[in-house]
């Protein structure tokens, strides 16, 4: 269920928006959920220069999650212990989308989320776009 924020005098901090994951996760079906228990989440303001880079984003606002990691369908026990699976929530973008649509912030949260757990189950972009026009 999403809940309405109050009004800020101030934007919301990297701090508050990580409360809000938490909370959005919670409301992430326990289906994706289950499966991305050991998936960090974390906040930064914006990607660093390597992603803008890597992603050609014309802005630093044009993205507002980025899922780093191995994907589930391309592990292996074999594999040595990689680094932690991190999906990344960018503060300042994520804050812009949500004043310019005037968007639910946990419900944005929570669709930003699920779209980077898809990542971590290997979908691309395109396959999640599919999946979300046969909903």
């Amino acid at each position: 269920m999403s809940r309405v924020l109050p009004p800020h005098a101030t934007p919301p901090s990297i701090a508050d928006l990580e409360t809000i994951a938490a909370a959005a996760f919670a409301e992430v079906p326990e289906e994706l959920r289950a499966y991305a228990v050991d998936v960090a989440i974390r906040v930064e303001d914006f990607p660093d220069e390597d992603t803008e880079r890597e992603m050609e984003l014309e802005s630093p606002f044009d993205l507002l999650g980025l899922y780093q990691g191995i994907a589930i369908p391309s592990k292996s026990v074999a594999d040595a212990q990689a680094a932690v699976d991190i999906i990344l929530l960018f503060r300042r973008p994520i804050l812009d989308y949500w004043c310019e649509t005037g968007e639910d912030l946990t419900a944005l949260v929570r669709n930003v989320l699920i779209h980077e757990i898809g990542h971590h189950f290997g979908f691309s972009d395109d396959d999640m776009e599919r999946l979300e026009e046969e909903e």
